[in-house]
């Protein structure tokens, strides 16, 4: 679903320009106090344009005018850098729109396949009603399987081109309305009435409609509101103290309104104001380039405060299914009559284990050609009741299961089990493994070792995780011997054994209660209570509803380890924000040293001696410090849109790198750019 997009996409370009306009509006200003009071500036000084050109201004005409147009373009350039944010977000949601279609349901009067049916349009059908999807039919809306697997294309959603198996039961059974059905058939109970489903809220979503500040946007908001509140008393102050001044002095002239309203816009946190809305917005829209939608801006700003990362060990730390490793033989037996009697008795095992235990054989061992329909083998499948499968061949009986259960196998068939056997299954036990015997007759053969593979690179990133302040800790129904072995190789700080979904609630609040932030990822209903109490609950798209419904980030590519990813975006959003304000104060700082000696020069000559920047002339310093402060926001826009890059290194050396880059830039480059505009304007004889 997420497609890579230029940060200058022409098809958004246009929509920016054209929505920089639109958002002039008295409504939409005035959500964003800083930049109103620019919009009311701007109003102000339009009207002492148009005073000047009948011969009564306060100053002369074309400055007023100049003041006037770069002020408005303030305003643009702020509301362009926002549409920009926004317009990446609709053109993911113009994507997301082909998905949604008006298909034809079959409605079944019960669920079952054999159930009288009636063909409807997907708009009427209303949760608790069933319906039945086949081979090349679209699922009509979200739902849970109630019966069927099947194979589903579910690319018009997440971008993936391999279509996933969806099955009743388990942790896989919900679908999604707009996706579609490439192999054999499912019962499908409905979810969402028409314009509630997953794909109508991700659109809206991603098209900011519902995006609401979050709390610390809204302290931010507050702290620039105060400050322009400050500089405005301060810039109305120094009206009727110029007029004072020069009555008293007998000489000099008093500053004028666009001057002063110039100076406030100068000192104002405009920067900072012009591109919060747009910081805030990319950061939501990273995540959706990332395939993960972000149920609320509060979800991705946790994310970068997050200190405690839970992560359930299969599918996330593991590759989610055991394989077999090595072939330990008994005494007496040679390896390659083990592996070969392994192979045999696996052959017909379709369970990721069997698979990889035929695979071990052949490519450790060369056991390779065998054709089943030649062997004349009756294969034994696997049962709860037995514990145990394996095969019967001409002369041969082969059997591997766990060893408790082969023990009493062999008891039966009147031989015995050696204790070298128990031995090595007592020591694969021990290193986190499972053990399965293999006997052939009454004969012990050996065992062969599953484990629970962790996956390649895990543990570095776990590494990367701690070097960011960041604690991991897995969690698994396995027993504490199991899970201590897989914890120690995957390189997690911590681990809790035995774990039912009311464990990993009471570990959650427990975290909370120390002043931690923990995030979690989950798939399953058993997760969905965990992923509530969360403070950061990433939600697999392949997952039940319930999980879904629990977390406040769904991952559409169903990736548990893209926690990494989502803390990674979480941070760059903080720091982002932090950068561009760091960077706003200080430029104000180094403006107030521009504009304040050209303001009141002729008030007060003696100030000339301040201007350290040798400007033209003080029509010149203000209207440069005017443009710069309108082309800054346009420079900063493909760092609010792309984000600050994220290091992983200490909050500390994060915090001195940023200061040092924005704080110091922002306090030199007005100096640069501003010099440099009045060269220009002294150049081109406009001062």
């Amino acid at each position: 679903m997420a497609t890579k997009m230029s940060l200058w996409d022409v098809g958004i370009l246009k929509f920016a320009i054209r929505d920089s306009f639109l958002k002039l509006h008295p409504r939409h200003q005035i959500s964003n106090p800083v930049m109103f009071t620019v919009y009311v500036a701007s109003i102000l000084t339009s009207v002492l344009f148009i005073q000047a050109l009948f011969g009564h201004g306060e100053a002369p005409a074309r400055f007023i005018l100049s003041i006037t147009l770069w002020l408005w373009f303030t305003l643009l350039f702020a509301n362009f850098a926002e549409a920009m944010a926004e317009g990446r977000g609709k053109a993911q949601a113009q994507s997301l729109r082909k998905a949604r279609r008006e298909i034809q349901a079959k409605k079944l009067a019960k669920a079952s396949k054999d159930a009288k049916l009636t063909l409807v349009q997907s708009g009427i059908l209303r949760v608790g009603d069933i319906v039945l999807v086949e081979t090349g039919d679209f699922i009509p809306s979200d739902g849970e399987i109630i019966e069927g697997i099947a194979s589903v294309n579910e690319s018009a959603v997440t971008g993936e081109s391999a279509p996933v198996i969806r099955e009743s039961g388990g942790d896989r059974n919900a679908v999604t309305g707009g996706t579609q059905v490439i192999s054999d058939w499912l019962i499908v109970r409905i979810t969402s009435n028409p314009g509630d489903t997953f794909l109508d809220r991700m659109i809206a979503l991603v098209e900011g409609a519902k995006r609401q500040k979050t709390p610390n946007e809204l302290a931010l908001t507050i702290l620039l509101a105060a400050l322009t509140i400050v500089f405005l008393l301060v810039c109305a102050t120094l009206l009727p103290f110029s007029i004072y001044s020069v009555a008293a002095a007998g000489s000099g002239s008093v500053v004028s309104i666009t001057v002063l309203v110039a100076l406030f816009v100068c000192l104002a946190p405009t920067t900072i104001g012009g591109l919060l809305s747009a910081v805030g917005i990319a950061g939501m829209d990273r995540m959706i380039q990332a395939n993960v939608i972000a149920l609320s801006g509060r979800a991705v700003e946790a994310a970068g405060d997050v200190d405690v990362l839970i992560l359930d060990k299969t599918g996330t730390i593991t590759l989610g299914n055991r394989q077999a490793t090595e072939f330990i033989p008994a005494e007496g037996i040679t390896i390659q009559a083990l592996a070969d009697a392994a192979q045999l008795a696996s052959l017909a095992d379709e369970t990721p284990e069997g698979r990889s235990i035929v695979i071990l054989a052949k490519e450790k061992y060369g056991l390779r050609g065998r054709e089943i329909h030649e062997l004349g083998a009756t294969f034994i499948p696997f049962t709860a009741e037995t514990r145990m499968s394996g095969a019967n061949l001409p002369g041969r009986q082969i059997r591997k299961g766990a060893s408790d259960a082969i023990e009493e196998y062999i008891k039966q068939m009147g031989g015995s089990y050696p204790d070298s056997t128990q031995k090595s299954v007592e020591i694969i036990s021990r290193k986190g493994g499972t053990a399965l015997v293999v006997v052939e007759d009454k004969n012990v053969l050996g065992v062969i070792h599953l484990k629970d593979i962790v996956k390649g690179g895990i543990r570095e990133r776990f590494s990367q995780l701690r070097q960011m302040g960041i604690q991991t800790i897995m969690v698994t129904g396995d027993n504490p011997l199991t899970a201590s072995a897989i914890a120690a190789e995957a390189g997690v700080d911590d681990f809790l054994a035995n774990a039912r979904p009311e464990d990993k609630v009471k570990l959650i609040r427990k975290l909370q209660a120390e002043g931690h932030l923990v995030a979690m990822a989950g798939d399953g209903t058993n997760d969905a209570p965990a992923l509530a109490q969360a403070d950061v609950a990433v939600a697999m798209n392949t997952g039940t509803q319930a999980a879904k419904e629990a977390g406040n980030l769904v991952d559409l590519d169903s990736n548990p380890t893209k926690l990494i990813e989502v803390v990674e975006i979480g941070k760059q959003l903080l720091m982002t924000r932090g950068s561009l304000t760091t960077f706003s104060i200080a430029n104000d700082v180094a403006k107030y040293f521009a504009i304040l000696p050209a303001a009141f020069a002729a008030t007060y000559p003696a100030l000339n001696i301040l201007n350290i920047m040798h400007l033209a002339t003080p029509e010149s310093a203000i209207l440069s410090a005017v443009i710069f402060n309108a082309l800054i926001i346009v420079f900063l826009i493909p760092l609010a849109l792309r984000g600050v890059k994220y290091r992983r290194v200490s909050a500390a050396q994060l915090l001195r790198r940023n200061v040092f880059i924005y704080g110091l830039g922002g306090l030199l480059v007005p100096f640069i750019g501003i010099k440099i505009i009045d060269l220009l304007l002294l150049g081109l004889g406009l001062t």
